[in-house]
Order: structure tokens, then sequence, then C-alpha cells
């Protein structure tokens, strides 16, 4: 992801009520979908006529909410929440006739903002960046990566439990009677920029592509990635904070309907696949002060100013509990083990991809000076991850955290000796929980994270996912144990 340039579309007057009214009539818009996201991260969505948001919904929001039927919002005593759109997130949805979309700040019935609304979280992270500290903007750049798959069976009960996926190109299928098998399947690990027909599914991601450009969401590159079974990866070009977490949104909406609409599904799930890579959500991020990128220091190492390092110093420090947004699954951690791309331990590098914070040296512009925190993958709330990854970064620069000396080698061929002193990422989500509870004070500079949203997140997290899955055998036990 290179970030060349300072995006043409700040400088642009962004939307507002009467700008969407004229979108509305002049498009012949009838329907318009009110989006927002629950706490754990899933797009929810109602559905009004366009008139509804030309004569006044548009100003005064929409009453339809139940915010005790949204995970994590409110409790049913006090469940009333209003959605009012923002109008800067007008876009056209291309696959549905004369529709379009618009996020919604979720505001409490009569009562202020929600505070568990997490864009609002991302707003209060960006006020805090601006109002309280003097910078101008970060930037952001999340790297998604997908499975794209044809088929997936899963299910659990008293006495049985199973999950089951296939790819047309998965490494698994070169014996299957497909009349004719064509053969080019994948090899594990080796899914990397193959041309068709290795690579299956160009012309998918190519409509998905098309389609993030005309709901307007501006990419810089897709291709296949690693694993086989259908992995992919599309990068958009970076944006600030909360607008960046907009478009993650919007990229998981398109892609998993323009797969549907190809009989395909797309899953973010970090690891669906035993013995090949999963799919993270490497984060590019910088710091600037009006039009100087703040993170550039030609004499510094990999030409990094000294803020930069302790913003990683603030990263690297704080890593532990960042989990817990940005690895926020049971499953995340399946991913975050030696051997397959995924960085676990706390040292930064340029160039290095086993490194928790690579930062990349592709150009000596100025304005692409930016650090990568790898650790993240998909399955995460975007508006939390980085809010939560800005506050460790910002700490470290209040602090004048010093990360150390880079480790410019690959730290999964460290001697023994070598190693022993290296900090790690927490092995699980049960872990990651722990970390939160013990540091979580920099979240809570500003009002950016309250304890109100710390206490429901890890309770949910506990309560809906770890707990359930700590009571369900696993099939694996079977083959371990059923004979003994």
């Amino acid at each position: 992801m290179l970030m060349l340039e300072k995006p043409t579309r700040l400088s642009r007057a962004r939307p507002s009520a009467s700008d969407v009214v004229e979108h509305i009539r002049s498009r012949g818009i009838k329907l318009v979908d009110i989006q927002f996201t629950d706490v754990p991260g899933r797009l929810q969505h109602f559905t009004v006529p366009s008139s509804s948001v030309v004569d006044g919904g548009l100003y005064s929001g929409f009453s339809k909410v139940d915010g005790s039927s949204i995970r994590g919002f409110l409790d049913i005593s006090g469940s009333d929440a209003v959605a009012v759109p923002d109008p800067a997130t007008f876009a056209v949805i291309p696959w549905r006739e004369s529709a379009a979309r618009l996020i919604a700040d979720v505001y409490m019935g009569g009562a202020g903002r929600l505070e568990r609304d997490p864009r609002h979280v991302a707003q209060r992270a960006e006020s805090y960046l601006r109002e309280s500290l003097g910078f101008s903007w970060s930037f952001w750049g999340p790297e998604m990566e997908f499975f794209i798959f044809d088929d997936v069976r899963f299910g659990q009960d008293v006495n049985y439990g199973y999950y089951f996926v296939d790819s047309i190109e998965g490494e698994w299928n070169t014996g299957r009677e497909e009349r004719p098998n064509l053969g080019y399947k994948l090899r594990c690990k080796e899914g990397y920029f193959p041309v068709p027909p290795h690579d299956s599914y160009q012309d998918l991601r190519s409509e998905m592509v098309l389609t993030m450009l005309k709901a307007g969401i501006q990419v810089e590159v897709h291709h296949h990635e690693v694993a086989t079974g259908g992995q992919a990866e599309i990068d958009m070009k970076f944006d600030t904070l909360t607008r960046m977490a907009d478009k993650c949104m919007m990229y998981k909406y398109i892609v998993k309907n323009v797969a549907r609409r190809h009989g395909k599904v797309v899953t973010f799930m970090p690891k669906p696949l035993f013995r090949d890579n999963g799919s993270g959500m490497h984060t590019h991020q910088s710091l600037w002060k009006d039009d100087v990128n703040l993170f550039y220091d030609p004499k510094g190492y990999a030409s990094l100013s000294e803020l930069a390092r302790y913003y990683i110093g603030g990263l690297l420090a704080h890593a532990p509990a960042l989990m817990a947004f940005c690895a926020p699954t049971t499953n995340s951690y399946k991913r975050l083990v030696p051997g397959y791309e995924a960085p676990v331990n706390l040292v930064y590098s340029m160039r290095n991809r086993s490194a928790a914070v690579r930062i990349p040296v592709y150009s000596e512009n100025p304005k692409s000076k930016r650090l990568e925190f790898r650790p993240p993958d998909c399955s995460c709330n975007p508006y939390l991850a980085f809010a939560a990854m800005l506050m460790a970064g910002l700490d470290g620069i209040e602090r004048r955290l010093d990360p150390g000396p880079p480790v410019d080698k690959n730290t999964y061929d460290l001697s023994p000796e070598e190693a022993k002193n290296l900090r790690t990422l927490p092995k699980s989500l049960e872990e990651a929980l722990e970390a939160l509870e013990k540091d979580h004070e920099f979240l809570l500079k500003g009002g950016v994270f309250t304890r109100d949203v710390l206490e429901v997140w890890v309770r949910y997290k506990r309560e809906k996912e770890i707990l359930p899955i700590a009571l369900r055998p696993h099939p694996y036990e079977f083959h371990l144990y059923f004979d003994l």
C-alpha cells in the first residue's frame, strides 16, 4: 500500500445534507439503507423510502432502533435508540436498483450519543488527536484479507460437531471428480501472485473492485494471497480513521454480496483452513500536522522520526491489551502462531515481515513514510481497533516510550539465547482480555473509550464466545483421547 501523496479527497468539501438530497433526486434513488455497526463489529441496517430521508429523516434521524436487540448496545429497560444519518457517508449500492446507503450515528432516545456506538469511539479518538494533542489527522491503510469458498457446512449439537469448507482451487481437490478436473489447484502457501488459470478468482475480485469504485471507495490493488482455497486481498487507498473504518464495513458488505451473486461465499474468519496461512489485516498508519508527515526523518532508522519511534513504543508496550480489539476472536489465535507469516514477537524492523511492527521502505518519498502493525485481523471491529491502536501510539508519544533497537532478522530463526528475552503476543483471547483488564488506562484518556465500553466488550467476549467454545468438545479431541 503505497502512500505517495496526501489523499486528494481531503481537500474537497464533504457531502452536506443538501448534497444528499440532490443526489437522491438526480439519481432516482428510491430506497436508502440506514446502516450502523454493533459492538462486536457486524454491520446492521434498516431500509426507508428516500422520501423519508428528504422530508426530514436526514436531520432528525430515525427512531427505529431497538437497542436491546443490537449486540452490546442497550439493556431492555432503556432500549430506545435513534439512528441519525451522516450525510458524508452517502453512497450508491451498485447491485441494488435505485438504492443508496447512509451510515448513521446512534443516539439514545432523548439522551445524547450512545457511548457504546463504535463509530462514536472512533470519532472521539480523532477529536482527542486534534483537540487535545494538536495533530491534524492520522492516516489508516488496512490490508484486508479473506477467503472465497464454494461451499461451507458446520454444526454442533449434543452428540456431534463438525465443519466442512470447499474451494474449486483447493489443494485437496486435485483428485476430485469434476468432469473434467483441469488441475491447476494451488498448493498450500503457494498462492501469492499466480496468474490465471491458477488464480481462478481474478475476474471475481475484479468485479468486487469495480463495485467498490462505483460505491466511492478508492482501490489500489487486488491479488491472490498466499493460501490455497481462494485467499484474496483487495487494498483500499488510505484515509482518516473514522472514514477508513466506514470503508472497511462497506468493503465487507460489497465483497460478500458480489461473491453471493456468483454462488460463492466470503469469510473474514482469520483461520478457516488447517495447515495454511490465515487472513490478517496488516494496518498501515501515520500522523500528520497539516501537510507534514510527522513520521518522516531522513536521518532516522528506516527514515523514521523520533516521534514515530515513540509511537511504535506505545504499540509494542500495549500490544497484549490491543489484541483484545485487534485479534478479538478465539479463532484469531490459531493464525497467530510461528511459521505462517503471522508476527508473534513484539519487535520492530524495516522490511522484516516476522516483526509485529514493520516499516515499509518501498519509497523515499516523505509522504509515504508510515509503519505497519501486523497482528490485527479482519474479525475486528475497525472503529474500535483503529481507535485502540491510535491511543496506544499516542500514549507512546506522550510518555516517550523507547521501543529499543530494531530486530532486522527473521525472529523465527533466532537462537534460543536470542529469543528468550523477546516479548510475545497473547496465545489466546482469554490472555488478551486479561491483558486489557490490567492495561487500559491509555484507552481512557480524553474519554475516548469509557469503562462501560471496556466492561461490555470483555463481558461479551467471555460470555458469548470463550465460554461456549470451552464447553464444547473439539473434533480432534476424539482423535487424541477416544481410545484412552
